[in-house]
C-alpha cells in the first residue's frame, strides 16, 4: 500500500515539473523584457501604418488639386509638373514593416515624401497670384483638406517617432538588451530629416490677400 502511494506521489511530482518549468520560463521572459518587445514592436508597426495612411490621403488629393488648377489656363506648367512627378515618386516607394529596419530605405521614402510636400507648398504659394483660383470654391475646399492632412501627417509622424524611441530605449537598456541580443531585436531607424521643422508646417495660403 505504501509502495503504491509512493509511486502515485512520484508520478504527480513528475507531472508538476513541466508546469513549474513553464511558470519559471514565463517569469524569466517577462523579467527580461520579452513581452515588452512584442508590445512595443506591434506599437511601432501600428504607428507606421497610420503614417502611411496619412501620406496616402495626401497623395489621393493631388489629382483633383492638379485638375482644378489646370482650369487656370495661364498657370505655371512647371509647378504642376513638379507636383505630378513628386507624387509619382512618393507613391512608387513602398516601405513595409520589414524594410523599416533599413535606414537607407526609410531615408529614400522620407525624401520622396518631403519632395511632394515641397512641391505642393510651391503650388499653393503660386496660386495666390491667380484671383480666379482664390474665388474657386472647389480649390479652396481642396486646400483646406490638404492643410488638414498635413496636420494629420505631423501627428502620425510624431507618434511613430515616440513609439520607436520607446522601443529603442528597451533595446539599449539592461537587462532587456541581453534579450535583444539573444533574439536579434535591432535598433530601429527613426524618422529624422534635415528640414524636419519645415516639413512639420502645413502649407498655408491666405486667400483673403489681394
Amino acid at each position: 500500500m505504501n509502495d503504491e502511494r509512493y509511486l502515485m506521489n512520484l508520478a504527480q511530482s513528475f507531472r508538476a515539473v513541466p508546469i513549474f518549468m513553464l511558470a519559471l520560463l514565463s517569469l524569466l521572459l517577462g523579467g527580461c523584457g520579452y513581452n515588452d518587445f512584442q508590445r512595443l514592436d506591434e506599437q511601432t508597426k501600428a504607428a507606421w501604418s497610420e503614417v502611411l495612411n496619412q501620406y496616402q490621403r495626401r497623395a489621393d488629393l493631388v489629382p483633383n488639386l492638379v485638375a482644378t488648377v489646370k482650369g487656370e489656363a495661364s498657370f505655371e506648367q512647371e509647378t504642376l509638373l513638379r507636383v505630378v512627378e513628386a507624387r509619382a515618386r512618393a507613391t512608387a516607394i513602398q516601405v513595409t514593416p520589414e524594410t523599416l529596419n533599413d535606414p537607407q530605405a526609410l531615408q529614400r521614402f522620407q525624401q520622396a515624401q518631403g519632395s511632394l510636400g515641397s512641391a505642393l507648398s510651391r503650388l499653393l504659394a503660386v496660386s495666390e497670384s491667380y484671383p480666379t483660383l482664390k474665388s474657386n470654391q472647389g480649390f479652396q475646399d481642396l486646400r483646406v483638406q490638404l492643410e488638414g492632412t498635413e496636420n494629420r501627417i505631423t501627428v502620425a509622424r510624431n507618434r511613430y517617432i515616440q513609439a520607436v524611441q520607446q522601443y529603442n530605449t528597451l533595446v539599449r537598456s539592461f537587462p532587456s538588451n541581453l534579450t535583444a541580443l539573444a533574439l536579434s531585436y535591432p535598433i530601429k531607424p527613426n524618422l529624422s530629416v534635415s528640414n524636419e521643422a519645415q516639413l512639420s508646417q502645413p502649407p498655408a495660403v491666405d486667400f483673403q490677400k489681394k
